[in-house]
């Protein structure tokens, strides 16, 4: 008789798998990662299974019992993972029916690998989304102590790249609390959508047997279950939408990377990196490159390219579940374990950046910063906005011609563009000045950014 193939689905074929389409279909290799959740969803299975008789008490206890142990031999390192079985799934079952016999082989009753692994992958995705969150906010933090020490440092703020407005160094890093603040509440609302429970919809039918899916639901702490069997199996919009999520925490690091190695240079020399989140160069002694923010906005490339490969994976299948969801995996693990990297790097690195107050006062005094500041008082003053906006052009371009910033201009010079300009407007014209007259909820000033700071601190908590 021909040898057959895989025990647990071999029963209709006639020859084993070829050796090298064994290895080629594999999963084992990735999603044993799954394998502590595996079992969380198997004790909870058995569990609601002899609730309704399907086993008595004796096979369950045997069955949580065996699961226990797997997962310490996990854990421990001892257990022996087999290609030939394919997947996490189907080397749990044939270790459990190797520890407890018969009672293992019943386990599968009222499932399928289907909504097995559906059901593995979102109580994976949904502690893994609490411990991002975390990560978020220690960042957060991070960026709030950063700020309330520079609260009242003056830097150049950029349109363009071109220096455009005084703002508070404080208040530049508040902006970065605000875009995680809207990245933590979309992994929030992505978690509502990740806990929700397929087990129960079994290959893609739903199952003969008389379960009771809100207990197994009640078990495994999920809020919902999904309530149609072929979507339940086969949709993987959570991970998406989960990928999604992690492709706008890491833009928003890429845009705090770039700026960061921006200011560590010497052309801009703003800020001082530590040289524990740098490296030097092989052959330039000089040198002292910002590693770790180059990485992360590296990283971000990977993650974006991980939203599309699911997104791809998925775009073609007709329902229900196809071997093509296999894919979904190493994506989804890859852009968890990277985007907590990152956080957490950046959470370390964060309260180490060393401003460099004097280079960025200096800098903001280079590019006519003040030149809204002068159009406003001018407006003030009874003149047109557009004409206000053609006098102050006309003075930075006297400015220019003349290398001096319009702070550095006398009265005379002023007062020769427009004779409303009085001595006061020195007071407009200096950075101080300009910074401090931002005074409203959302605006730059010291006073503004303390607030935006104790309100944050507050989410916080």
């Amino acid at each position: 008789m021909t040898m057959k193939t895989n025990q647990s689905w071999g029963g209709r074929f006639n020859e084993p798998t070829d050796a090298f389409v064994k290895i080629f279909g594999a999963s084992v290799f990735f999603d044993k990662i799954l394998a502590p959740y595996d079992i969380q969803g198997s004790i909870a299975h058995a569990t609601m299974l002899n609730e309704v008789g399907v086993l008595t008490v004796e096979e369950k206890e045997s069955i949580v019992k065996g699961l226990n142990q797997i997962l310490d031999e996990i854990n421990s390192g001892e257990f022996e993972w087999s290609v030939a079985l394919e997947d996490v799934h189907m080397n749990v079952e044939s270790r459990l029916t190797a520890i407890c016999g018969n009672a293992g082989k019943k386990l599968h009753t009222g499932r399928s690998r289907n909504d097995q692994v559906a059901t593995d992958i979102r109580l994976y995705l949904r502690d893994q989304v609490d411990v991002i969150t975390k990560e978020v906010k220690r960042l957060q933090l991070a960026l709030v102590d950063l700020a309330e020490k520079e609260a009242s440092t003056i830097m150049p703020g950029f349109t363009h790249l071109q220096a455009a407005q005084p703002v508070s160094f404080g208040h530049h890093m508040m902006a970065y609390f605000e875009m995680l603040t809207r990245d933590a509440e979309r992994l929030s609302d992505c978690r509502k959508r990740i806990n929700a429970m397929p087990l129960g919809s079994a290959a893609l039918a739903g199952t003969t047997y008389s379960i009771d899916r809100k207990r197994t639901a009640e078990l495994l702490g999920f809020d919902r279950i999904c309530t149609n069997s072929l979507d339940g199996v086969s949709d993987r919009d959570f991970a998406i939408e989960f990928l999604s999520a992690a492709s706008l925490i890491m833009m928003h690091l890429s845009r705090f990377s770039e700026e960061l190695i921006l200011w560590s240079s010497a052309q801009f020399d703003f800020i001082e990196l530590p040289d524990s989140f740098c490296t030097g160069s092989s052959i330039m002694p000089q040198k002292k490159n910002p590693d770790v923010p180059e990485l992360v906005r590296g990283k971000t490339g990977r993650v974006y390219g991980n939203l599309t490969s699911l997104l791809t994976i998925m775009k073609g299948q007709p329902l229900a579940y196809n071997k093509d969801n296999q894919e979904d995996k190493e994506p989804l693990f890859d852009t968890v374990d990277t985007l907590k990297a990152c956080l957490r790097v950046f959470a370390d690195m964060v309260p180490t950046i060393e401003a460099k107050r004097d280079n960025m006062y200096n800098s903001t005094k280079k590019g006519y910063t003040t030149a809204t500041d002068l159009a406003d008082y001018l407006v003030k003053k009874g003149l047109p906005f557009r004409d206000a906006h053609e006098v102050v052009g006309q003075s930075v371009s006297y400015g220019i011609e003349h290398q001096k910033d319009l702070s550095e201009l006398s009265l005379e010079e002023l007062q020769a563009f427009d004779d409303r300009i009085e001595n006061d407007v020195f007071d407009v014209l200096s950075l101080e000045g300009s910074l401090c007259a931002r005074d409203h909820l959302g605006a730059t000033s010291p006073n503004q950014v303390k607030q935006a700071i104790k309100a944050a601190r507050k989410t916080l908590k």
